[in-house]
């Protein structure tokens, strides 16, 4: 027969089995700072192996930005370069395999910032972005 378990021993598994996956999730996604040179954010995609495969992303902080922007490979080979502030609230929105999702209201976005499921009504606001020679250009003049 298992013996009963205490109130500070449950009270500690209880905190600890939700606090170990959001620090794996904040270290995982921790922002890079980079550089803005005429109104360009530029990412050789070799320093960043992630973005060579779909699905795989970098969190950037641009100098001077308030908010940090994510950085997402496509499927289709392509970038997509968006705010993660969400259009409902304005909470910050946290990748989750091919999705992002809205920790507080639960609004739903595709990897382009499209919504799938609201209560956000607009998409995640998207930044232009090219690759030339091995490197991403970042539209960054109308950060905020």
């Amino acid at each position: 027969m298992s013996q009963p378990i205490d109130r500070r021993d449950f009270v500690a598994t209880c905190s600890l089995a939700i606090i170990a996956p959001l620090l794996g999730a904040c270290a995982s996604l921790a922002s890079h700072p980079v550089p803005i040179d005429r109104g360009r954010v530029r990412l050789r995609l070799a320093d960043h192996p992630s973005l060579g495969q779909p699905g795989g992303a970098v969190k950037i902080l641009p100098d001077g930005a308030m908010n940090p922007l994510y950085v997402l490979s496509l499927q289709s080979g392509a970038f997509a370069v968006l705010s993660p502030v969400c259009t409902h609230r304005g909470c910050t929105v946290d990748i989750q395999g091919t999705n992002l999702v809205c920790p507080c209201h639960g609004s739903t976005y595709d990897r382009e910032g499209r919504v799938l499921r609201g209560p956000a009504e607009r998409p995640l606001k998207r930044h232009d972005a090219t690759v030339v020679a091995g490197v991403l250009e970042i539209d960054a003049r109308d950060l905020s």
